[in-house]
């Protein structure tokens, strides 16, 4: 195979990607061990009595040698069994069945908002370099990424839900604009089934969250493409472009906005990483029922072991994205294969 082709870089990001999980996994899994006493009298050992948290202890393998553990741990993790929570009665596989769908719709949804606006708003102050243009979308990169995201949040229902009317404040769809459930998200439910009234109603409950998240985001974006597009207006082979005569429009979108966004596609990954973080908060705010606000919930109570398991899941959700970026960079430029 040859050295510097796609498809070898591929494979060499899929080796990498497996010591990756692996070390992502055993973090998750000392850091919970390192916690005092064990998930089952954490969250129920005041309320049963103690044979009754002796069997419970058992059942979840908590007795064995921590060795035995680890191990069962990584097994189940690898073939999709992330545990059994103590204080519900759903498996964690159950759980992540009912709740991750709605925080990863809701994290490509803020993550696409994010790109249109950090993307427009980062070119246009690159391209009008000491303007009004460069000035506003400066002042937009840092006060938008500075601002707390609850308070935004906040401030978004305030405006367009209570005052405007123009969006629902809370939720995931409203009445019973319920789409058949086939995949578990529901625009893409809606879509496959053409229920258009539950498109529609999801499309708006979905608005206000990905604004508000994919906001703070677009910040980010918005800084990082300016600082590009400046840097590759003063590359040499926009010069040569330029002094060949091409036109200037050709000169900006051909040669260095298309350069200017390379950095953009690479840190995307990290970039949603965070997003699943942030939607925490936007997930509590709006009465989203996500995965963060179920692992916030399941913190509360104590539950180690529902929390191990939804950790783990994200963990790996992120590895997968940060490939998937990886190889899209690379189709992109292919300076990053060698």
């Amino acid at each position: 195979m040859k050295s510097g082709s796609l498809l070898h870089y591929i494979i060499i990001r899929l080796l990498l990607s497996i010591p990756m999980v692996l070390i992502l996994l055993t973090l998750v899994f000392i850091l919970l061990r390192s916690a005092p006493g064990d998930p089952v009298t954490a969250t129920v050992g005041m309320r049963l009595p103690p044979e009754e948290v002796a069997q419970r202890k058992e059942a979840l393998g908590l007795n064995d040698p921590i060795l035995l553990q680890y191990v069962r741990y990584m097994g189940n993790s690898l073939t999709g069994h992330f545990g059994n929570p103590v204080t519900d009665r759903r498996s964690v596989g159950g759980i992540l069945a009912d709740t991750a769908p709605a925080t990863i719709e809701l994290a490509i949804a803020a993550m696409l908002v994010a790109l249109i606006i950090g993307i427009t708003v980062g070119a246009l102050a690159g391209r009008f370099r000491d303007t009004i243009f460069d000035t506003g979308g400066r002042l937009f990169g840092i006060i938008i990424y500075a601002t707390p995201l609850f308070w935004t949040a906040l401030l978004a229902q305030l405006y367009f839900s209570v005052k405007l009317n123009w969006l629902p404040s809370s939720g995931r769809v409203g009445g019973f604009n319920m789409p058949q459930d086939i995949t578990g998200f529901f625009t893409v439910d809606a879509i496959i089934t053409g229920d258009w009234a539950a498109l529609a109603s999801t499309l708006a409950h979905l608005s206000l969250p990905a604004i508000t998240l994919g906001l703070m985001f677009g910040g980010v974006f918005a800084r990082l493409v300016r600082v590009n597009m400046l840097q590759t207006l003063r590359s040499d082979y926009v010069e040569a472009a330029r002094a060949r005569g091409i036109r200037g429009r050709h000169v900006i979108f051909r040669h260095a906005f298309k350069n200017a966004l390379i950095p953009v596609i690479t840190i995307m990954g990290l970039q949603f990483a965070l997003m699943i973080g942030n939607a925490t908060l936007t997930e509590t705010v709006f009465s989203w029922p996500g995965l963060a606000r179920v692992l916030v919930e399941f913190i509360g109570k104590r539950d180690y072991a529902a929390v191990q398991g939804i950790v783990t899941f994200i963990a790996i959700v992120i590895v997968v994205v940060s490939l998937c970026i990886d190889i899209i960079n690379a189709l992109i430029d292919p300076r990053v294969r060698y």
